[in-house]
C-alpha cells in the first residue's frame, strides 16, 4: 500500500477513527507588534509583507523572517 494515498483519503464521519487533525491558524502580525524569537530575543515588527513574511527590529539588527513563524511569538 502507498503511504502517499493515505493523505488523500476524506474523512467519513460515520468512521471509528479519528479525524486528520487540522492545520494550526497562521499568526498574522501587524506593524509595531512585540515577539520573541528563539535565537535573536525580542523585537518589533517593523514592516508586515503580507502573509510571506515581516521585518523585525531586534536591538543589533534588523531580520527577514518568512512564513512559517515556528520560532517566533507574539507578546
Amino acid at each position: 500500500m502507498n503511504d502517499a494515498s493515505a493523505w488523500n483519503r476524506r474523512y467519513l464521519p460515520s468512521s471509528p477513527f479519528k479525524p486528520p487533525p487540522e492545520d494550526p491558524p497562521v499568526e498574522r502580525y501587524e506593524l509595531d507588534d512585540l515577539v520573541t524569537h528563539d535565537k535573536y530575543g525580542m523585537g518589533r515588527v517593523i514592516l508586515v509583507e503580507g502573509d510571506a513574511s515581516v521585518v523585525v527590529d531586534f536591538a543589533t539588527k534588523k531580520v527577514r523572517i518568512v512564513t512559517p513563524f515556528a520560532k517566533m511569538t507574539k507578546l
